[in-house]
């Protein structure tokens, strides 16, 4: 982070200094009082299960410098305090205000599924021109989006910001901060459908990512996604579709799998034909280097190196990360999880088999709502459908994973269904043998690395 001095963060967020010298720097910002070093300037903020007020002076005794405060005090001495009406608000107009000083390309990211894989996909193929930053793990909310702008330094050229939400207006804000000269969406599923009730809906979310995209901007949209494509024509800045459809700005054609060495596929840019490699399996990630091609030629990187930028990318923790352990190939695909998500995992899982035994070890996607019955039966009926060999569902909805597998046509010697991590993984210790190959796959609140883990210790 660059230094901010404290008369321009009382006026960036509309505050009041209530002690300490107006000329006093800040080099970095944080919000968690587990993590404060000497000099910092700390934003408590309010939750359902904490406040953060209540550790400022034990964050001023660890060498802070600063903080705001939405509850009167009589401020501190030798310490710089700022009086607002909200310290969340504040945080994101700080970071706003912060914002404001790189005058760099922004790349803004969101959607149901693959922001993060995208996000790292576009990274690498701007690293071969620009020194990136890029969200780091799950900065991509209210507290994370501003905390990764305030990593910006002087010496950055680009930034690629992943903007998540679970309601309205989250990706509103979050917009405003980041500003980005390139909007991409990768697609629209059905995370979130219990808040937000419709993929109509979860479309309008996303697409507020556009009320901060600068008037020259391009958005870069998945044309695959019957939503997506269904917005041709209709916006009002430059729009580019990408795809294996045909019509597509982009289009992947002539595709191949080559198991767990990745995905191949053959682009026409221009008036010439290249051949581009993925080096993670799933057909799925091919829609990612598509849309990192088109924030690639947007900002005038050479195809060669674009291609070479896509032969770099590396996955993030529990993202399809394979592993050996005794023989046994596991798939950990356990950061979260969505029905699109799910049946993209199966389909990875069916590719670098071979003739092994596959395991789908799947487990509890959370926030469908009304829809989850449904979803977790279409779950097990994809499996099935893909012939895996045998399907481990784990949570209180795999049982609908299990009914739907079975409901089509599935043996029932060869579906199995356990309350939770601890029960299916003693299970799988017992029953996998050398030579299969394990996807295990749920949503973030399974917590289904612990499987892995039990599998690997």
């Amino acid at each position: 982070m660059e230094t901010l001095k404290c008369k321009e963060i009382v006026k960036a967020v509309n505050g009041v200094l209530i002690s300490g010298d107006l000329n006093t720097e800040f080099s970095n910002v944080t919000t968690d009082s587990r993590q404060v070093r000497k000099g910092d300037f700390f934003i408590p903020l309010v939750g359902e299960k904490f406040d953060g007020h209540d550790y400022i002076i034990t964050s001023f005794e660890q060498g802070v410098s600063g903080c705001l405060t939405q509850k009167d005090t009589a401020g501190y001495e030798g310490k710089v305090v700022i009086k607002v009406e909200d310290t969340l608000s504040a945080l994101r107009m700080l970071s706003s205000y912060y914002r404001k000083k790189f005058d760099i390309p922004f790349v803004g990211i969101t959607g149901s599924v693959g922001k993060t894989s995208t996000k790292d996909m576009v990274s690498s193929v701007l690293n071969k021109k620009f020194n990136v930053l890029k969200t780091q793990g799950n900065f991509n909310n209210e507290i994370g989006v501003p905390l990764t702008v305030f990593n910006l330094e002087s010496t950055h050229e680009a930034a690629v910001v992943e903007m998540g939400m679970s309601g309205f207006g989250e990706i509103s804000r979050l917009t405003s901060i980041v500003k980005p000269d390139i909007a991409i969406i990768t697609n629209i599923g059905l995370s979130h459908i219990e808040k937000l009730g419709s993929r109509q809906n979860i479309l309008k979310a996303k697409m507020e990512i556009f009320e901060g995209l600068k008037s020259q901007g391009l958005v870069i949209l998945n044309g695959d996604d019957n939503l997506l494509f269904g917005l041709k024509n209709l916006l009002n800045y430059r729009t580019v579709f990408y795809g294996m459809e045909d019509g597509l700005d982009y289009q992947a054609y002539n595709i191949s799998s080559q198991g767990e060495q990745g995905t191949s596929f053959e682009i026409t840019i221009g008036n010439e034909n290249y051949k581009v490699h993925v080096p993670v399996p799933g057909i799925h990630n091919i829609h990612n280097a598509l849309a990192a091609i088109a924030a690639g030629i947007e900002l005038n990187i050479p195809v060669k190196d674009i291609i070479e930028g896509i032969g770099e990318f590396s996955p993030g923790k529990m993202r399809l990360n394979i592993m050996d352990h005794n023989g046994i190939k596991i798939i950990n695909d356990a950061y979260n999880a969505s029905p699109q998500s799910m049946e993209a995992a199966i389909n990875v899982l069916k590719d670098i088999a071979g003739d092994n035994r596959t395991i789908a070890v799947l487990g509890d996607m959370l926030e469908l709502g009304d829809i989850a019955v449904k979803a977790h039966m279409g779950v097990g009926k994809f499996a099935f459908s893909k012939e895996v060999s045998y399907i481990v569902a784990v949570g209180e909805n795999g049982k609908n994973i299990a009914e739907g597998a079975l409901k089509a046509g599935a043996e029932e010697a060869r579906v199995f269904h356990f309350k939770d991590n601890s029960e299916a993984g003693k299970f799988l210790l017992d029953f996998t043998k050398p030579g299969d190959v394990l996807v295990v796959k749920g949503s973030r609140g399974m917590k289904m690395e612990e499987i892995v883990n039990l599998l690997t210790t």
